[in-house]
């Protein structure tokens, strides 16, 4: 979601008097670029009439609110600011790994079966590989993983050794100095963090027709690449939580957006996203309804996470399951289940308005 500099905003006085939310700009052009627009009126002094005004993509009418945020939301001014660690005593969230190989060290199906019918004793260094549309889309790679190996347990399988030769030979041609300096160990992914545990998977880009940015609990054996976010040491508790429809309100205001689709990032949403205060009973309860999610998905085991979050053809099962995690949650943070979107969002802005108090002290 586009939003106004906060900053600016203080120093100048500036007020949002109305707003037109993001929609695609249409035109007459023959290649038509995809345009995404967001109008603001905004002034430096307050006017008589106070009233300001809101333009949503689904109605024509505007619709009149007290404050306009800089994130086009009817709520006080606050600002979502960069945060390195999360705000709640929740575990951490990182990037996956980060290849810059070339490509070579990454291996479609085809290419890891012939390689492992050539050279069967390679098998303990093939992983699954996933980046973010990988997950989605049920799309299987796999790479070369020599975290930890030596040398000598792969040094006469040749097309390996290739493979590591030419992602030398990428590194030091590349303009950037750290990356040329990681030639020097070409059989090890540029940036890599290995999950020693099951692991929460996020994909960084996530179409915003969804209702829920699709979630994965992955076993520790799939490499993540660094188009998905992780959780290493996340729980179902956890899972619940990030696939409720109080986490996917605050994606959908905090995010960043790539045209409009929404960027997750662990440093704005992650890290700043206040967590519910929870006894054992709702732990156990939302844990169980997290479940219920997974154990709906398998009910599909030939369906792409695409298709199943798809809104037209998400299935009942799939449906229920995250209707039943979305009560449990809501009431978790002592909400009701009829709970709106803005009530959501004024909710939680509430929350990290009390938790980061602190932070000007």
């Amino acid at each position: 979601m586009f939003n106004l500099n906060f900053t600016i905003c203080q120093k100048y006085g500036i007020i949002i008097n109305f707003a037109y939310r993001s929609f695609v700009w249409d035109n007459e052009a023959a290649n038509k670029a995809h345009v995404h627009v967001v109008v603001i009126g905004f002034s430096i002094k307050e006017f008589k009439d106070k009233n300001r005004f809101i333009f949503y993509n689904d109605n024509d009418k505007p619709v009149m609110v007290n404050n306009i945020s800089p994130y086009i939301i009817d709520s006080p001014d606050i600002f979502i600011d960069v945060r390195k660690k999360p705000i709640c005593h929740v575990p951490g969230m990182k990037a996956g790994n980060k290849p810059t190989d070339g490509g070579y060290l990454i291996l479609s199906l085809e290419e890891k079966d012939k390689l492992l019918k050539d050279y069967p004793k390679a098998q303990k260094f093939i992983h699954r590989f996933s980046m973010g549309s990988d997950m989605i889309n049920n799309n299987y790679r796999y790479c070369i993983w020599l975290v930890g190996v030596s040398p000598n347990e792969y040094r006469d399988i040749k097309p390996i050794v290739e493979r590591i030769e030419n992602v030398h030979q990428y590194r030091l041609k590349s303009k950037s100095a750290a990356t040329r300096k990681k030639a020097l160990r070409p059989m090890l992914f540029d940036e890599h963090n290995t999950p020693t545990d099951d692991y929460i998977a996020v994909p960084q880009t996530s179409s915003e027709s969804r209702n829920y940015v699709p979630m994965a609990y992955f076993d520790k054996s799939v490499i993540p690449g660094d188009a998905l976010r992780i959780v290493p040491k996340g729980n179902k508790y956890s899972f619940g939580v990030l696939e409720s429809v109080v986490h996917m309100t605050w994606v959908r205001v905090v995010a960043g957006r790539l045209e409009t689709r929404y960027r997750y990032s662990s440093k704005i949403v992650y890290n700043n996203f206040p967590w519910p205060n929870v006894d054992e009973k709702q732990w156990n309860k939302i844990t169980k309804t997290a479940q219920g999610i997974l154990d709906a998905r398998n009910l599909y085991p030939d369906s792409s996470l695409a298709d199943l979050y798809d809104p037209l053809t998400m299935p009942i099962e799939l449906r229920k399951a995250h209707e039943a995690n979305d009560k449990a949650v809501l009431q978790a943070y002592g909400l009701k289940p009829s709970a709106t979107e803005a009530e959501i969002v004024q909710h939680l802005f509430k929350m990290y308005e009390k938790l980061t108090a602190k932070d000007d002290k």
